[in-house]
């Protein structure tokens, strides 16, 4: 738990680690995660001369939701705000996971922002998904806007409860209301586009046992962003950076000291 700022109208829990004239981080923890989960990297960032800058993002943690459901884009334009707030012109960023998407679009949109960036496990990356999955979501989708057409709305809702609880994911079914459906508007964009398109070097972490994104993602960003190297951890998983809080900050340290703010 840290202190509260405004940004954008809502209460968003934060958290500063490292002297205040030192080399300024934000950290962008990954979907349902909290600062408490991005404090063991920055604590070992700190000492080696960095100012980390932690956010519960709106409708995580203990920041408030929305006011309407977002965009991943609207994300990245909180992240402005935040920085607009503490009048930080440039970071450095680590984002895992959701927070490296986020990454993706400011890398492209908003290098003039970012020097170094920093990505472990980042999602952004949308898999194919199986025929017999579409097909599933297709009969389904008939179903109930037959239900509702006809007007049995009721049973119409029931089903989507139904199908939500048998098949929708952890993280959907983890949140509820406005972020039920910021969820959905993530996850269905997919943004290698971007990425091909960052112009901020980039260091990239992946635990080669990531099974929520699996390696072949790390991979395929690691040839789509033009500058980027990829460092694998053997035996990790989803929370890489995490498992190896230490040779993250100190590779980190590697490429953002070769950079500069200013």
């Amino acid at each position: 738990m840290g202190d509260t700022i405004a940004i954008s109208g809502l209460q968003i829990n934060q958290q500063i680690l490292g002297d205040a004239d030192a080399v300024p981080v934000l950290m962008l923890h990954g979907w349902g995660a909290e600062i408490s989960l991005l404090a063991p990297l920055a604590e070992r960032l700190a000492p080696l001369g960095y100012r980390c800058y932690l956010l519960d993002m709106p409708g995580f943690g203990v920041s408030e939701d929305p006011p309407i459901a977002w965009t991943v884009h609207d994300y990245a334009d909180f992240v402005l705000a935040y920085m607009d707030a503490h009048h930080l012109q440039r970071v450095h960023l680590f984002g895992h996971s959701f927070g490296g998407r986020l990454g993706l679009i400011l890398g492209a949109e908003h290098a003039a922002r970012i020097g170094g960036m920093a990505l472990a496990d980042a999602a952004g990356i949308r898999p194919q998904t199986p025929a017999w999955k579409r097909a599933r979501l297709g009969v389904y989708k008939g179903v109930r806007d037959g239900l509702s057409a006809v007007g049995l709305r009721g049973l119409s809702d029931s089903l989507r409860g139904w199908y939500n609880r048998q098949y929708g994911s952890t993280d959907f079914q983890n949140v509820s209301g406005v972020m039920r459906q910021t969820f959905v508007n993530v996850v269905n964009e997919d943004l290698r586009g971007y990425a091909g398109r960052v112009r901020v070097p980039t260091l990239l972490f992946w635990g080669d046992a990531d099974t929520d994104t699996p390696l072949w993602q790390g991979q395929l960003l690691e040839q789509l962003i033009p500058d980027a190297g990829l460092v694998v951890f053997p035996g990790a998983g989803h929370y890489s950076y995490l498992e190896h809080p230490l040779q993250t900050a100190r590779a980190m340290h590697e490429l953002f000291k070769t950079l500069t703010l200013a």
